[in-house]
């Protein structure tokens, strides 16, 4: 089967390697969609690789159809989204051997690749359920418009925030966010996001901050953004291992909350991803736009520099096999 391969920093490259073989509890997937997320561009550009590291890796986002079945609830030709733990993750590739509770059965009536964003969604929603929020006539800010960042401008618009204020430096994920609810949308940097959301909250801030980038610029940047006594959610991977910055005396003074969240693999029964699956399904949420490029497995390492680059108006790039 044809595998993409973590070669060195922000190298990715297609080669064959043997078809995985599934063992008890696993089932064997045919990919037929699989998406580059932030998590996976963090890994490959961020330092060199593991001495050995596993075809179709990094890669934990993918959508397929069964082939062979040895775990009980799935037979061959069930359409699947797969969502194993990142580091378990093998999507990058053809077939991928996994085990069924890192599966979710999917609709035969919606397509493959609009239900491959169902994955992202479903970290989005585990991570505001974690700490429900009354949202209701509140302002709300979203720092980065990715697929996670788009995301949630949608649940927090449908949950009743007046306003979602957000930024990127990608007009296309701006255009995106939008139509997805967006009310003041800020291509810029830092400073600028800042000075436009205390204007138009009369200087008192937002409510809710939602950090959906993890760099170090934008880190500092969702204390600045908070009202008192506003809550934060540091959503965005850490880039790297080193020590962020943070202002604890506005932190402190302004009386925040703050928390991060991760692991909605662990979540029992994948409620969290059956719930995006569903929103896809029924039409509540428009991802087509999200796919914007879909490149075939035997150009991945152009992917992965497309994604990275945010060339040409990438939103979402993706792989098909």
């Amino acid at each position: 089967m044809k595998a993409a391969r973590w070669i060195d920093v922000g190298r990715v490259e297609c080669e064959e390697v043997p078809l995985p073989s599934p063992a008890d509890g696993e089932i064997l997937v045919r990919n037929a969609y699989t998406s580059i997320c932030g998590s996976d561009l963090h890994s490959v550009y961020g330092g060199p690789p593991p001495r050995l590291v596993p075809a179709g890796y990094p890669g934990h986002e993918s959508v397929g159809e069964v082939v062979e079945s040895r775990c009980p609830g799935f037979e061959p030709g069930d359409r699947v989204l797969t969502v194993p733990h990142f580091v378990d993750g093998r999507c990058m590739a053809e077939y991928q051997a996994l085990p069924g509770s890192a599966c979710v059965g999917l609709p035969g009536t919606v397509p493959l690749s609009h239900l491959l964003m169902a994955q992202q969604l479903g970290t989005v929603i585990f991570a505001l359920r974690q700490h429900p929020l009354d949202l209701v006539g509140r302002d709300v800010a979203v720092i980065g418009q990715g697929s996670a960042g788009a995301f949630f401008t949608f649940l927090l618009k449908r949950a009743g925030a007046a306003r979602v204020l957000v930024s990127d430096k990608s007009a296309a994920r701006l255009a995106y966010s939008r139509k997805l609810g967006a009310d003041l949308t800020v291509e810029a940097d830092a400073d600028d996001f800042r000075s436009a959301v205390l204007e138009a909250t009369s200087g008192r801030g937002a409510g809710l901050v939602v950090e959906a980038v993890g760099s170090q610029e934008t880190f500092p940047l969702s204390v600045q953004l908070a009202a008192d006594h506003a809550t934060v959610l540091w959503f965005g991977l850490p880039e790297g291992t080193g020590d962020y910055p943070l202002s604890f005396h506005e932190f402190f003074r302004k009386f925040l909350t703050a928390y991060a969240i991760s692991g909605t693999q662990g979540e029992p029964g994948l409620e969290s991803f059956r719930y995006a699956v569903r929103l896809i399904a029924d039409g509540a949420i428009d991802v087509a736009p999200l796919l914007s490029h879909m490149l075939p497995i035997e150009k991945v390492g152009e992917a992965y520099r497309m994604a990275h680059d945010r060339t040409d108006g990438a939103l979402k790039v993706s792989i098909r096999f």
